[in-house]
């Protein structure tokens, strides 16, 4: 059995269209779809329980652990009973497949620590698709951050998880870049192996719970870069990272940290995209949500 794991906050339609993705499967085995409402009132989809199939069970929950996503996950974790864990946020989607031919990738590469696929990236203008590497390595992610492996198309199995000290790491501000904390950690265990087709909807076709919170996004991703200090061995994932706080607190107006961390940007590389981007945000020609909505549409974050 499955267990898919959904951490929702205000989102009811959202939230329904992820769970038919979820509840329409191919997959042979029983699903199990974990909601847990994260600082808000359960609602019991009962309009959906009537349409689900046989094989799958609808559970909703509060979050009983700290706020956020982290916590709600592992709430969701704790509450999981199948072999299997997957996640699915709450304004994605999965395609038809997406269990089977991942479940059917697992018995080729037995040693995956965490089986992910390709994402369809919807944006306002279009679609872009984006594969990643069949196989990750921890060595790999700390060279870059391999953004084609999204959180929607995460595959655990609940083993793997339970032996995690701490589970999704609840301390991470915000619970800004959980997911890459949670591969890092992850891959300590094995490679992430991805089966090479978009088996995942993602939306960026409307703003992300997480559009305007810089000041989240400097602190999630500080805390991420001194908890893992080897990120900044490679110079050029050490600039991609320190131009990203360089621009999330440009965006929030602390022009200071904003130029600690540039200086610290461009030691690694003069070139880094991300500096220049937080000059043009100081300059305030050019707003951030206008250049982060201009990477967006190119299915690119900052």
């Amino acid at each position: 059995m499955v267990s898919a794991i959904i951490a929702t906050r205000g989102r009811a339609e959202l939230l329904r269209r992820a769970v038919r993705s979820i509840a329409a499967q191919d997959y042979d085995g029983r699903i199990e779809i974990v909601v847990v409402f994260d600082q808000s009132d359960i609602d019991a989809l009962n309009d959906l329980r009537t349409s689900l199939p046989p094989t799958v069970e609808l559970i909703t929950m509060a979050n009983h652990l700290v706020a956020g996503l982290a916590g709600a996950r592992n709430s969701g974790i704790a509450r999981a009973t199948g072999l299997l864990v997957a996640f699915c946020d709450d304004d994605d989607e999965w395609l038809p497949t997406k269990l089977r031919r991942q479940v059917d990738a697992w018995q080729s590469y037995p040693e995956a620590a965490v089986m992910s696929s390709g994402i369809e990236i919807v944006t306002r203008d279009g679609t872009v698709t984006r594969i990643p590497p069949l196989v990750t390595q921890r060595s790999d992610l700390l060279q870059s951050r391999v953004g084609e492996i999204h959180p929607s198309s995460f595959l655990f199995r609940r083993t793997a998880l339970g032996a995690l000290s701490g589970g999704v790491d609840e301390s991470i501000p915000s619970s800004y870049g959980e997911d890459y904390d949670l591969l890092l950690r992850m891959t300590e265990f094995g490679p992430i192996v991805s089966v090479q087709a978009a088996l995942v909807i993602v939306h960026w076709d409307r703003d992300s719970y997480f559009a305007g919170r810089w000041s989240a996004m400097a602190s999630g991703l500080g805390f991420i870069v001194e908890k893992h200090p080897d990120l900044l061995f490679d110079n050029d994932n050490a600039a991609r990272m320190s131009g990203q706080i360089a621009f999330a607190h440009a965006a929030s107006g602390d022009y200071r940290a904003a130029r600690i961390w540039l200086r610290r940007t461009l030691r690694h590389r003069l070139r880094e995209p991300r500096a220049w981007l937080t000059v043009l945000a100081m300059s305030r020609v050019v707003s951030p949500r206008t250049i982060v909505t201009a990477l967006n549409k190119r299915g690119r974050g900052i």
